[in-house]
């Protein structure tokens, strides 16, 4: 698989070009996506991610595969749009913020069965005695 340049750095759809042509600082580092390439990117993902929720795919890393048969298109602008290391944190964190969420819904929802039991154990009484 060939990593082209992103079009927000100066590439094309056209064929991938190597990593090392992107445009390089004078410290040696690449240089960072402006406002507009960030948008095109975060536009890109959420379009992607929108195509991953249709299709029942959590994780883009562990169904690479299967994601890239039922979303190529948008797998194919992801990848053109954004850097190659935000593809993978993105991918990491949409797995993160899932299994968060779901351990806030469990917690809230012992911390409701706790609250319920409290409540019926003192009968309707105060807490204070």
């Amino acid at each position: 698989m060939g990593w082209g340049l992103p079009t927000w750095l100066g590439g094309s759809a056209g064929p991938a070009q190597p990593e090392s042509a992107r445009p390089k600082s004078t410290d040696g580092g690449f240089v960072a996506p402006d406002r507009n390439a960030r948008e095109i990117c975060y536009e890109s993902r959420d379009i992607f991610f929108e195509c991953l929720d249709k299709n029942n795919i959590l994780d883009a890393i562990k169904e690479d595969e299967k994601a890239r048969k039922v979303c190529s298109k948008e797998v194919a602008d992801y990848e053109r749009d954004c850097a190659r290391s935000w593809i993978k944190y993105f991918k990491e964190k949409r797995v993160m913020e899932y299994n968060r969420d779901r351990t806030l819904q469990r917690i809230q929802q012992d911390d409701a069965k706790m609250a319920a039991k409290a409540k019926a154990d003192r009968k309707g009484g105060s807490w204070f005695g």
